[in-house]
């Protein structure tokens, strides 16, 4: 094997230079194609049957991305000097592309101000709106803020602050190819996919990621667009913007951002590190030259496959710059090694034994750190899966770079000049050699301290995602989220689906309301439409509306386009007698959920859901049961609740029933709003807790309601990341301890070298824990990440040990003499990397900040346990046998 790679690359330093040359041009070409997905598909767990029923569900209640505007004025909420700008920004941000309707406080029908009568709705023409110049607007405030419509969704409960909502134009077509998608990938799953069908897949998900990448590009013009628009009106009122598609498209622009430019400061104080420690510009410019064009390839290949990056595995250029410059680094000081112990040794004899000597630890701690990110790929997360692959594919290109790469320059570099005596200090390291020598029991009990650290940190790790906490405080998104969450009803959607009871018998007071037998509502029942928005649509607003955050991760519209200002009918267009024959015909069978024992149960339950802390808005028929009360007055039964539900025309219908009742199903839907900014928020406790109430205090049966949403989605992604990360990490020490079996043929060393990884991943998870840093989609990679640092530097020193022991059989000795050559290799590229990784700190976007703060910890407990723990174990347990 040695004879065909000296024949391959060592005798042709140039030819190898060429190939790479051409190899990097090659890989350079495709960096256009390299593409960042930030869709909210991108996080979701695949596989995950409530998956599909929250797919399902959005199909069933149709809603449509947003961006949200806030206008906090300087002048009264409803003055002149607030109105006239407010309407001027969304006249001008109606004519951006991708536009199709936007809706304030200007636009919606005013019902209380003054009241207005079933005479007046019912009567065609249009209802009173603030663009009215009789309008009390004292009164118009009163009912902004006391609404059930309006309150803490249009209009702060405050009245000093409003939302804007700007509706984006519907993208059709992407539901049937989601749902394609998910079928054949269930086959997958199945194991009964056939070649056509595998095909077939491969298309799909190709056509999957172009809309996406096409989304995502359309968002961000858009976004921008917006925030052009509403930097004119800054000096009129306090603006944030927020939704969806601004989460996703400032995410994007952060991650692209920081790999710009903390990428090039990582690189230049790296330049600088390594100029300092060695002092030549050849160990400078070859480790570096390494490692960036091994990162190069990898991008390059991705570019090629269309494998996009996420936020997730954007770091995977980050870790394989450690990786490769670990590598790079490690050949250089055993070359220079050889070269201070026989500096008249002929050049390509020393770069021969460099790559002889290290070829084995080198491809071991490549293979063991493939073990430690493959482990990723159990976790059914597709970002966390793409992250463990690429870094698989990263790593074995950083091998074959760095064994061709930097031979190759070293032999064509020329020879070095002869050492001088006493040139090089004393290696630093030789002080840890010294602290585990003379104070081998404090390593020992500072050891055990630590693991009591780790244990209790541990057990206070979270399992939490709160997106607000991406971003640091300073930034426009996180305080158009905190604003949203504290004054406009919360930000994460969850829906909550109840099902009739199972009942055949009549429901009270109905038995003789019809002469057909009790059927559920008839298809053309005028509640057959959506209602994301209580205001959206020709009469009541646009039909294309969701609540205020909804879809791709925020809820359904609460107040979409013109409302009430077209003329429609507020309850038909029968004349007066609003009874006069409704929408479902002759029957006025309501199903349950319009008949008294519906209305005090759904009253109940947004009873329940709305006295949590955690939650915002909460909206549900309960809603449009307050409005009929409004209308036809406090006493109401179940008669009069299906006579209204008759007599409201289709339009209005699809404003305020279907957002919250499918007919066909007759099912209730309860929509709610979390508060991301809560500190109390835990997903899989809240829920329980909810299900509990609802069972206990509501009456339920246990199957009669589902929860979904983006909260049920993002916390199944939350309990799969710890179920197989932490679960999993245990598989992995298994695997790596086989690897060490293998490698080091003693099993006693293998359990020894496996001591300090286990402490140094348990040491990072232990501080996250005490820090109240939460494990979630962004930091679960950071396990993988310590495994493979801390793996690499105990290979390194142990089987530099073996290597070293037989000389004389003496335990201290060796050590001294490993921390003086392998253990200065590792001093050195873990001082490069700290240095260089801590300007990670300075990002805007927090899972930057905590991947550099973490790295640099992970790094520095692995090497510290390497060059401490690691030696004061073998100096006391002696696996190597007994010594002369």
């Amino acid at each position: 094997m040695l004879a065909f790679y000296e024949q391959l690359v060592l005798r042709r330093p140039v030819a190898v230079l060429g190939l790479l040359a051409v190899l990097l041009f090659l890989a350079l070409l495709q960096f256009p194609k390299i593409r960042i997905d930030a869709s909210a598909d991108s996080l979701l767990l695949q596989g995950d049957p409530a998956l599909e029923y929250f797919r399902e569900v959005g199909r069933r209640y149709s809603s449509e991305e947003f961006i949200v505007i806030t206008w906090r004025p300087d002048a009264p909420l409803l003055s002149d000097a607030s109105l006239q700008p407010l309407s001027a920004m969304a006249d001008e941000l109606r004519k951006l592309d991708g536009v199709s309707s936007v809706v304030t406080v200007l636009d919606v029908p005013l019902l209380q101000s003054p009241p207005v009568g079933l005479s007046q709705v019912t009567s065609g023409d249009p209802l009173p709106s603030l663009r009215d110049p009789e309008i009390d607007r004292e009164q118009a405030l009163k009912e902004f803020t006391q609404s059930p419509l309006y309150s803490n969704l249009l209009v702060g409960e405050a009245g000093d602050v409003t939302a804007i909502q700007v509706n984006l134009e519907r993208v059709d077509g992407d539901a049937a190819l989601m749902r394609e998608r998910e079928e054949l990938r269930q086959s997958q799953r199945e194991g009964s996919l056939t070649s056509e069908a595998e095909a077939r897949l491969a298309a799909v998900e190709a056509a999957v990621k172009r809309r996406n990448a096409e989304q995502l590009s359309q968002q961000s013009n858009l976004v921008a667009g917006v925030r052009e628009v509403v930097q004119g009106y800054r000096d009129h009122a306090g603006i944030f913007v927020g939704g969806v598609p601004m989460i996703a498209a400032d995410m994007v622009s952060f991650v692209r951002n920081d790999l710009l430019r903390f990428g090039s400061a990582i690189l230049a104080v790296m330049v600088l590190v390594l100029a300092l420690i060695f002092r030549r510009v050849k160990w400078v410019v070859i480790p570096l030259l390494s490692c960036t064009v091994g990162v190069a390839y990898t991008l390059g290949i991705l570019g090629f496959l269309d494998w996009r990056m996420t936020v997730i595995s954007s770091n995977v250029v980050a870790v394989l710059l450690i990786v490769g410059l670990a590598i790079a680094i490690h050949l250089v000081v055993r070359y220079r090694e050889l070269h201070g112990d026989d500096p008249d040794a002929p050049l390509y004899d020393r770069v021969r034994d460099t790559m002889r000597l290290m070829a084995v630890p080198c491809v071991y701690t490549g293979v063991t750190t493939m073990v430690a990110f493959v482990s990723l790929v159990v976790s059914g997360i597709q970002p966390v899966i793409d992250f463990g692959w690429m870094m698989t594919l990263g790593i074995c290109v950083a091998l074959m770079v760095s064994f061709s790469l930097v031979p190759a320059l070293m032999l064509l570099w020329g020879r070095d000049p002869k050492p001088v005596p006493g040139d090089e200090s004393a290696p630093f390291t030789l002080r840890f050699a010294a602290i585990a020598d003379r104070h081998g029991s404090l390593v020992l009990w500072g050891s055990v301290a630590l693991s009591v650290f780790v244990v209790l940190g541990v057990l206070r790790l979270q399992v939490e995602n709160r997106f607000i906490d991406y971003f640091k405080e300073s930034t426009e998104i996180y305080q158009g989220m905190e604003l949203l969450d504290a004054r406009l009803g919360g930000t994460i959607p969850l829906d909550i689906i109840v099902a009739a009871p199972d009942s055949s018998a009549p429901l009270p007071g109905l038995e003789n309301t019809s002469t057909a037998p009790a059927t559920p509502v008839a298809a053309d029942d005028p509640f057959a439409d959506e209602f994301d928005d209580p205001f959206a649509g020709d009469s009541l607003a646009s039909s294309a509306d969701d609540d205020l955050l909804a879809d791709g991760g925020f809820s359904d519209d609460p107040f979409a386009d013109d409302a009430f200002v077209d003329g429609d009918d507020f309850l038909g267009s029968d004349g007066d007698d609003v009874f006069a024959g409704g929408g479902a015909g002759a029957s006025v069978d309501p199903g349950f959920w319009f008949s008294l024992e519906g209305m005090r149960l759904v009253d109940r339950l947004q009873g329940i859901v709305d006295a949590y802390n955690e939650t915002g808005k909460v909206q549900s028929l309960s809603t449009t049961f307050e409005l009929f009360r409004q209308l036809l007055g406090d006493d109401m039964g179940s008669v009069e609740l299906a006579l209204a539900r008759n007599a409201l025309s289709q339009d209005i219908s699809r404003q305020l029933v279907e957002p919250y009742f499918n007919a066909e199903r007759d099912e209730a839907r309860i929509t709610v709003r979390v508060k991301e900014t809560s500190e109390d928020l835990r997903r899989a406790a809240f829920l329980r807790d909810l299900d509990r109430a609802f069972q206990e205090e509501g009456g339920l049966d246990a199957g009669q309601v589902q929860f979904t949403g983006m909260l049920v989605m993002y916390n199944n992604v939350l309990q799969s990341l710890f179920a197989s990360q932490i679960l999993t990490l245990g598989a992995v020490f298994a695997v790596i301890l086989v690897m060490f079996w293998i490698l080091f043929r003693s099993f006693s060393l293998a359990l020894i070298a496996l001591a300090p990884n286990l402490l140094a991943a348990g040491m990072v998870l232990g501080i996250m824990g005490f820090a109240g840093i939460p494990l979630d989609i962004m930091t679960i990679t950071i396990a993988a990440i310590v495994v493979g640092i801390g793996v690499d530097n105990c290979i390194h020193y142990v089987y530099r040990f073996k290597r070293e022991f037989p000389e004389d059989r003496d335990y201290l000795a060796t050590m001294y003499r490993c921390h003086g050559s392998i253990g200065r290799a590792m001093y050195y590229t873990t001082l490069t990397l700290v240095v260089g990784f801590s300007t990670l700190t300075l990002s805007n976007f927090n899972p930057s900040l905590y991947f550099g703060v973490l790295t640099v910890i992970a790094m520095t407990a692995a090497v510290v346990g390497a060059l401490l723990l690691l030696p004061r174990l073998i100096l006391l347990f002696k696996p190597l046998g007994a010594p002369s």
